[in-house]
């Protein structure tokens, strides 16, 4: 096998062809190891050192991506993932799924042998189950590093059935009723209400500032992280990016002809991913916009045969009261022993 080491963002754009066809024969497809993801986390935050390293077979094919930069404190250097951990859910090492006992050893050895570079590694929001969490953490033991699994954060998601009644079935008798009773009230105390997903007959620049001014408005510490310069460019450039590549979800609950709600997923590997969100609490609170829009999504992706509703980080009540179940996600952390 043969690596390559990339650090800087002109170089890495050499793998961008090769990039997700590794990632659909890997044990991490989610859509925030995407080439597309991973590069406008970068553009837009711009890490101190970027340290991505590439594995190649014999016949020069790409097996494995470890998408890694190197964080330079006052006191420390830490390798961590990219995209960890403010603005992505799930990061992992992409290795194809007939590769993985000799690429996660190749990395653990070129971990030791480039010891020097760092002090500490940092490898978050990893999703149960991976190989990284047993395999690659054992590799890295067996090289001379110290290592440990932490629990970090859970990801609720709802595992969806064939048909929109099936669903409801799922859900226990209170949530149920509360769920029909609150689309009822939604479209019983309005005039109109709609909801429509942004298309190609829609200008999407137009329809992200909706997004982010009803994002902005739904809680202080939305509005606060939007007034981050990074965070509005790498909303920006995403947008861009996974709409032009047909990943992008935005959707908006409109009552009486305003936008009260709204949704910002991914349609990504037969799942839906609801990364972020946004509404009027207070004039339109009364009708639950929030749960109403979120229910219609869920519908529709039964729909449309999606396999996984991912609601991501967090544990907030609403999206058990959906029916969700806790997947969990881990930190893996590890130290050169002395």
């Amino acid at each position: 096998m043969r690596l390559t080491t990339y650090d800087n963002i002109d170089a890495l754009r050499e793998l961008e062809p090769e990039w997700n066809a590794l990632l659909e024969r890997s044990y991490s497809n989610r859509i925030f190891s995407t080439f597309e993801w991973q590069i406008t986390w970068l553009e837009a935050y711009q890490p101190d050192e970027i340290w991505v390293i590439a594995c190649r077979d014999g016949d020069d094919n790409l097996i494995g991506v470890a998408p890694w930069f190197i964080q330079v404190r006052p006191d420390e250097r830490v390798v961590r993932s990219i995209g960890c951990v403010d603005v992505t859910d799930y990061v992992d090492l992409i290795v194809d799924k007939d590769w993985i006992e000799p690429v996660l050893q190749t990395f653990a050895a070129q971990m030791i042998e480039q010891h020097e570079r760092y002090d500490r590694i940092n490898l978050c929001n990893i999703p149960e189950g991976s190989p990284t969490l047993d395999h690659f953490a054992a590799r890295l033991g067996n090289c001379g590093f110290e290592t440990a699994l932490e629990f970090q954060e859970v990801c609720p998601v709802i595992d969806l059935p064939e048909t929109w009644d099936e669903y409801l079935a799922q859900l226990d008798k209170k949530n149920r009723h509360e769920l029909r009773r609150k689309i009822r009230r939604a479209e019983g105390e309005t005039q109109t209400l709609t909801w429509y997903t942004v298309g190609e007959e829609h200008n999407i620049d137009a329809e992200l500032e909706a997004f982010l001014e009803l994002m902005a408005a739904s809680q202080p510490s939305k509005q606060e992280f939007l007034s981050d310069p990074r965070n509005r460019q790498f909303f920006e450039q995403l947008t861009a990016r996974m709409y032009e590549r047909g990943w992008l979800q935005l959707n908006f609950l409109v009552a009486d002809g305003v936008r009260v709600a709204t949704y910002y997923n991914f349609d990504y590997a037969d799942n839906i991913q609801v990364y972020n969100s946004g509404l009027l609490p207070d004039k339109y609170g009364h009708i639950s916009p929030g749960i109403v829009l979120v229910a219609y999504n869920i519908r529709d992706a039964i729909e449309k045969g999606r396999h996984q509703f991912d609601f991501l980080r967090g544990n907030e009540e609403y999206k058990y009261r959906m029916g969700a179940k806790d997947t969990r996600i881990f930190k893996l952390v590890a130290r050169a022993a002395a």
